[in-house]
């Protein structure tokens, strides 16, 4: 495939940031586990692993989920583009990239490092949130995108790398229909508060692990914290005294 040589972004970039993932493939709308969670680079658009065997020629990149919003290995998206000052986040031991901006419930410019595109606080020395501010600044400031492209080595997006994964595999989708860890980065609790503050990320881009409450039992109280009636010491017997 060839770069770009000018400030308009490739197809499959385009594509990458526009199209919308995990939600049903509507070629098999019937067939269980039908999450769009993979990305054809040649055709530019998400299928779903039902359609994988007709893009078995076809470089696949594979999206993932954290926080309900659309996520790509750090790894995988380096061998497309120069994802440098692009803040990324550690989530299941694994580095990986926003490929979208993030709604904010207000403004973060009095912080001392925003975002370049759409100010959302950062950590020093990153500029941008996600992958789409990068790209859109650059092409807002008139630079050569060219620069910043890599060419597709379509043996790092072979479909052998999902050879492994079966359709009613745990490894793709669990029983339940849900991505699982391997294809989404999902932390059960979402951004609290104002969105300048890292709510869940460390101070290197770490989720932190929820913390685990104790579970109550049926009764009402926390294990542990009462006294059964029925565990109490009974006293000795009295008789009342002859008359």
């Amino acid at each position: 495939m060839m770069m770009m040589s000018n400030r308009m972004k490739p197809a499959w970039l385009e594509g990458l940031m526009a199209e919308t993932f995990f939600g049903g493939c509507g070629v098999h709308e019937n067939r269980r586990k039908n999450e769009k969670n993979v990305f054809c680079l040649f055709c530019c658009l998400s299928i779903c692993p039902h359609c994988l065997p007709s893009h078995r020629s076809h470089p696949l990149l594979q999206v993932r989920r954290y926080v309900y919003h659309d996520v790509v290995r750090l790894g995988d998206l380096e061998k497309l583009i120069d994802c440098s000052y692009i803040q990324p986040y550690t989530i299941n031991s694994a580095k990986v990239i926003f490929l979208n901006q993030r709604p904010q419930s207000r403004s973060c410019k009095d912080s001392a490092n925003n975002c370049f595109t759409c100010d959302r606080i950062l950590q020093d020395p990153f500029h941008f949130c996600s992958l789409s501010c990068k790209v859109n600044h650059l092409v807002d400031q008139g630079e050569d995108l060219s620069a910043i492209l890599y060419r597709i080595d379509e043996s790092d997006f072979a479909f052998s790398q999902f050879e492994g994964l079966r359709m009613d595999s745990s490894e793709i989708i669990d029983d339940e229909g849900q991505i699982t860890p391997s294809s989404i980065l999902e932390n059960p609790l979402q951004y609290r508060g104002s969105s300048c503050s890292s709510d869940i990320m460390g101070s290197s881009g770490t989720a932190h692990e929820p913390k685990v409450l104790k579970k109550k039992e049926k009764n009402g109280f926390l294990q542990g914290n009462f006294f059964s009636l029925s565990s109490r010491r009974k006293g000795s017997p009295h008789r009342a005294p002859l008359s």
